[in-house]
């Protein structure tokens, strides 16, 4: 299985382009000063969405697909997207989201949809299982995949989540909360000269 073209696509186009959509996105939200305007909240939002699609990622890497892990992906995938329009709407009323940044976003969006199709494409009987249609069954039992993949690869992936994800969005956490700290610190003064 790790010959199939849609294997390699998803392996070597699409999760690199995703983390790649992933790190844009944080430098936009650098480039706007998020930390002075949308702030930690934003912030949480991002980790969350992340945290969310990584369930069904680690499951794919890691576990046989079968007719459950399919469900997971589909259920995250719309579980993210009303987590993705929460950020964005919170975020347009709070600072400038730029056309760059929203092109991103779409990528952002669309990529998961992608990977859901080709992993149903791959694992087809089990994806018709789980829509009752097709001759197979569907399979919701957990199991580590028969055929693993790559270790290098796997160790590869976890390091750009590492550096270009995990790293970057939880600067941008830290960075909001020292400047909402900043804030508090400079309108508590304010606030006592007034009484």
């Amino acid at each position: 299985m790790l010959n199939d073209p849609l294997v390699l696509i998803l392996l070597y186009f699409i999760m690199p382009l995703w983390l790649l959509a992933g790190f844009a996105d944080w430098f936009c939200h650098r480039a706007s000063r998020i930390e002075t305007t949308s702030g930690p909240k934003e912030s949480l939002l991002h980790l969350l969405q992340f945290s969310e699609v990584g369930v069904p990622i680690l499951a794919a890497l890691f576990l046989e697909i079968n007719a459950g892990i399919i469900a997971l992906m589909i259920v995250v995938f719309f579980i993210h997207e009303l987590t993705a329009w929460w950020d964005v709407s919170y975020a347009t009323s709070t600072r400038e989201v730029t056309p760059i940044e929203q092109h991103i976003h779409s990528f952002l969006e669309m990529i998961p949809l992608i990977a859901i199709v080709c992993v149903s494409a791959l694992h087809w009987s089990q994806f018709q299982a789980l829509f009752g249609f097709g001759p197979a069954r569907p399979a919701f039992g957990l199991a580590w995949k028969a055929e693993p993949l790559p270790v290098p690869y796997v160790l590869t992936l976890m390091a750009l989540v590492l550096l270009l994800i995990i790293i970057p969005y939880t600067e941008e956490l830290m960075r909001g909360l020292r400047a909402q700290r900043a804030l508090r610190h400079h309108e508590l003064p304010a606030r006592s000269q007034l009484k």
